[in-house]
C-alpha cells in the first residue's frame, strides 16, 4: 500500500483574501475553488509542480497560530533567490535575511495571518 500526503488544511479568516495572498503573492496555483453553500467553499492551492496542496479552510479560531508561532510549514524551491526575490517583491514578509545552514538555504517568512514558513532550497 502507497501513502502520501496530499492537503493539509491552513486555517483562513477569508477565502477571498487568502486566494490573493496566496495565489497572488507567494505563487501558488489555484487548483479548485468549489461553493458548498452556507457560505462555505472547497478552496486548494498549491505550489506549482506539486502534488501536495493547502485546504483553505475559513475559521473563526485559531487562524495563524496553529503552530503555536513556530515555523509551521517548509516551501522548497529548486532557486531560492529567484522565490525569494518574486515573493518580496510582491509583498511577502520575510523575518530575516537568507542563512546557510548544512541542509541548505533557508530563510522564515509569515503569511497574511502571522503563521510561520520556511522557504528552502535543500542542499544538494
Amino acid at each position: 500500500m502507497t501513502q502520501r500526503l496530499s492537503l493539509a488544511a491552513l486555517l483562513v479568516r477569508d477565502y477571498d483574501e487568502a486566494l490573493d495572498f496566496y495565489v497572488g503573492k507567494v505563487g501558488f496555483e489555484l487548483v479548485e475553488d468549489a461553493d458548498m453553500g452556507g457560505g462555505k467553499r472547497w478552496v486548494v492551492v498549491r505550489p506549482k509542480g506539486s502534488d501536495a496542496g493547502l485546504l483553505l479552510a475559513k475559521s473563526d479560531r485559531g487562524v495563524g497560530d496553529q503552530a503555536g508561532g513556530r515555523v509551521f510549514l517548509f516551501l522548497e524551491t529548486d532557486d531560492f533567490g529567484r522565490d525569494q526575490g518574486r515573493m518580496a517583491a510582491a509583498g511577502v514578509r520575510f523575518l530575516e535575511s537568507p542563512r546557510h545552514e548544512p541542509y541548505g538555504t533557508v530563510a522564515v517568512w509569515e503569511d497574511l495571518y502571522g503563521n510561520r514558513w520556511d522557504l528552502i532550497q535543500p542542499a544538494r
